[in-house]
């Protein structure tokens, strides 16, 4: 792995410096996230909710998320662009895995690609690092995993869930993933795991000991509907001022004070004089 960002990765959790990774979906999000000075961006299946309106991260499609992934990518410059690997593109077998990670790759020209859990999957993650592309992990609570409908709980509460998700860290560890994100894990359970990993760890509700914080955009921004995830911080509450916004584009174009002259090209006179004369013959 020759790119010095991956390496850097590694130096900030050695020096406990905090990684900040947000999502992005398009050009839009992935410039924000650039000009804010974010360590990596993840282009997520979580896409599929916030920006393509299905209920489960597992019905977006391959084809789907690399067109999201193209154009975050047409925007990110300086961080790390990592892409989520969609539910069935990689599970099956080491083949499929690798076919899918080079698709992301060549299509894209994303940095790194994502999945989530640890066992079999830790076999995928290997298959995907020896064909030369860069794996993060992920564990925890596993939203592919969940069937349409099924509420998310935290993972890692009860000791067997929290050996298993341990497990699956170290697995992935193994397996030659750079990174790995710990989603809606105990705090506690969280900071313990992290202290027996080399690589970084990036939480997403899962304290603040992990090597990093990552947050959906739509979710920081309070782009989205609805109630959020018990661990998600809005730092704006923008979905208000766009509908007000809107309102307000609409209101003036019934009451016809848009567009004003302001808003519009002139014409010479003698061309628009010559224009008329000659309207009526052009039908």
């Amino acid at each position: 792995m020759t790119d010095p960002r991956f390496d850097r990765l590694a130096a900030l959790k050695r020096a406990r410096t905090p990684i900040v990774m947000v999502t992005a979906y398009d050009v839009v999000s992935a410039r924000a996230a650039e000009d804010a000075g974010v360590d990596v961006v993840l282009v997520g299946d979580s896409g599929a909710n916030v920006v393509l309106g299905y209920e489960s991260t597992r019905e977006v499609s391959v084809d789907e998320l690399l067109v999201l992934a193209r154009a975050a990518r047409r925007g990110v410059k300086t961080p790390l662009l990592v892409c989520d690997l969609p539910f069935g593109s990689y599970e099956e077998s080491n083949d499929l895995a690798v076919a899918t990670s080079r698709r992301f790759r060549d299509a894209v020209g994303c940095d790194a690609v994502k999945i989530e859990g640890g066992g079999v999957i830790a076999e995928r993650a290997r298959a995907v690092v020896e064909a030369g592309i860069p794996v993060m992990g992920h564990v925890g609570l596993l939203p592919q995993h969940l069937e349409p409908g099924t509420p998310a709980r935290a993972r890692g509460r009860g000791v067997d869930e929290a050996l298993e998700i341990a497990r699956s860290a170290r697995e992935l560890q193994a397996a030659g993933c750079f990174a790995m994100v710990f989603e809606a894990v105990p705090a506690a359970v969280a900071t313990a795991i992290t202290q027996t990993l080399t690589v970084p760890t990036i939480g997403i509700g899962a304290g603040g000991d992990t090597d990093g914080q990552v947050l959906v955009f739509h979710d920081l921004l309070g782009l989205s509907r609805g109630r959020t995830a018990r661990f998600v911080k809005k730092y704006a509450e923008l979905y208000g001022p766009m509908v007000d916004g809107v309102q307000a584009f609409a209101a003036d174009v019934r009451a016809r004070r848009y567009p004003a002259p302001e808003h519009t090209y002139p014409v010479d006179p003698a061309q628009l004089e010559a224009f008329l004369a000659q309207l009526g013959g052009a039908r």
